[in-house]
């Protein structure tokens, strides 16, 4: 089994971009020889816990709502050239996601780490919900099998913030500076939103290793 580390924060497009492409990949039949286990990543780790309005956020992170949106334009066409539906509009909030990371923590435990990690996308992206917020993050984990109570009470709580925090500054501090990155035995495998011919290459190639001609043929 191939173990795949992906450091990605929730609120990157291409992150989400690029786990769609993992997924199609593995969708096309390499799914029984990787494992994914998603690592925190905050864009923003400054960013206040209650999140901030939108346009204010993207007014001051590309200097003009104008040059933002001829920037999201051009991710949103690409992220449909994928077959991937995007609604930037429809995004109020840019939400702090050190919650949505603790999240996606407890879910590897749980074994929905996957489900968890997809649900986060389309909420943001898709539906335009702040994954900030306990009821939202709380509404996923249901939805994923998990215990809606348990997780509200936690995410209330201090439960692992600092934890994910110092993994989160860990990537930041490592030499990652942008993500989607890509690690295998903690090497970085590849950077940024690969197509899924890419994969379609490199996890055979990855499984070779993993599993060699041990009966002598040559």
């Amino acid at each position: 089994m191939i173990e795949i580390d992906v450091v990605s924060d929730v609120i990157c497009p291409w992150c989400y971009i690029g786990q769609y492409r993992l997924k199609t990949a593995l969708n096309d039949g390499q799914s029984d020889s990787v494992a994914l286990r998603w690592q925190p990543f905050q864009l923003n780790p400054l960013m206040p816990k209650t999140g901030m309005d939108r346009g204010l956020y993207l007014a001051r992170k590309f200097g003009g709502a104008n040059r933002a949106k001829d920037i999201y334009s051009a991710i949103a066409c690409q992220a449909s050239k994928d077959g991937l539906k995007v609604d930037f509009d429809a995004i109020r909030r840019t939400p702090n996601t050190l919650d949505a990371h603790r999240l996606i923590s407890w879910s590897e435990r749980t074994g929905c780490q996957d489900e968890v990690v997809s649900s986060l996308f389309r909420a943001y992206f898709c539906e335009g919900r702040d994954i900030g917020t306990i009821s939202v993050l709380t509404a996923i984990a249901d939805n994923a099998g998990m215990d809606p109570a348990d997780v509200a009470e936690r995410l209330a709580s201090g439960v692992d913030r600092e934890r994910v925090a110092r993994q989160s500054h860990h990537h930041q501090t490592s030499g990652i500076d942008g993500v989607p990155v890509f690690l295998v035995d903690g090497r970085i495998l590849a950077h940024g939103a690969q197509p899924a011919s890419f994969w379609n290459q490199v996890i055979p190639t990855l499984a070779g290793r993993r599993n060699p001609d041990t009966s002598g043929r040559s």
